[in-house]
């Protein structure tokens, strides 16, 4: 058996193809995230993926990546662990080869497209030779999140159905298509997407990657449930599932023991995260 059929990564995100459900991709900048997130999938008897951006290993020495991979070991569901946004060379090699990723998000979006594809393409097989799946942005998905680069200087450019093969020829297991998704927040007028150039992409696709969802902040279930239905597998959730753990940390912290806090807080996470999964239709499906 190949390192491809057992990476749990790619197991999950070929279950939720097959299964035509959306798998919740959730960042944890601490352990009661972690926690909550794994109570939550095995809560929902439903996968999850548990990611982090590069700041998880400089600020932690990599100790809160190997604590979410202890957790993700000893759950009774399925569990990877992801690195998202890794946008130097340095750090992915580092993330490969000291750290227990199933997947990482070689980003390297912030160059024009040529160097993007010659840097993916080298990183993507620097991961594979280490049995590590990989996922990568075709075009540029505008603002910054935590620890990312915020490219809003940068033009924003809507994936292209040319773009799709020339990643795909870089080895990548999933891409992550610009639509009028944003990293951070949305205007008032909320997400615009563009489902028309989504459906072009999926169909240049055929089937040869998975296609992961980022930009998720202040979706409705309906948008959600649509981009699930447009044959999205990844769903990357940030705010989306932990606004209920942060309103709870400002409305109590000083309130009440500094335990009781801690366990409200990752009962938090996993009850939105429960229900987010219910939505993403892969609750049921571990």
């Amino acid at each position: 058996m190949t390192w491809q059929e057992t990476n749990r990564y790619k197991t999950i995100l070929h279950a939720a193809e097959a299964g035509k459900y959306g798998v919740i991709a959730a960042i944890a900048y601490n352990i009661e995230q972690i926690l909550g997130l794994v109570q939550a999938a095995e809560t929902a008897k439903s996968p999850l993926i548990i990611q982090f951006f590069p700041w998880a290993i400089t600020a932690t020495d990599g100790l809160l990546v190997r604590t979410a991979a202890e957790a993700a070991k000893r759950a009774s569901v399925p569990i990877s662990i992801h690195l998202d946004h890794a946008q130097s060379e340095a750090i992915i090699k580092r993330a490969a080869d000291t750290l227990p990723f199933d997947s990482i998000m070689v980003d390297m979006s912030h160059y024009e497209k040529e160097e993007n594809l010659a840097k993916t393409r080298a990183l993507v097989e620097y991961c594979n030779a280490r049995q590590i799946a990989t996922e990568a942005e075709p075009g540029r998905i505008e603002g910054g999140e935590d620890g990312v680069m915020d490219t809003a200087g940068l033009k924003a450019c809507m994936t292209t159905a040319e773009e799709v093969d020339e990643f795909v020829g870089t080895g990548v297991d999933a891409l992550a298509p610009a639509f009028g998704n944003v990293h951070g927040e949305y205007g008032p007028a909320g997400p615009q997407l563009d489902y028309e150039r989504f459906e072009q992409i999926r169909q240049q696709a055929r089937g040869r990657v998975h296609f992961a969802l980022h930009g998720t902040n202040g979706f409705s279930p309906e948008t959600l449930k649509y981009c699930v239905a447009a044959g999205v597998t990844k769903i990357n959730v940030n705010r989306l599932v932990l606004d209920d753990y942060y309103d709870h940390l400002r409305a109590n912290v000083g309130k009440m023991p500094h335990t009781q806090l801690i366990e409200e807080g990752i009962q938090k996470v996993a009850d939105l995260t429960v229900r987010w999964m219910e939505i993403c239709g892969s609750a049921g499906k571990a």
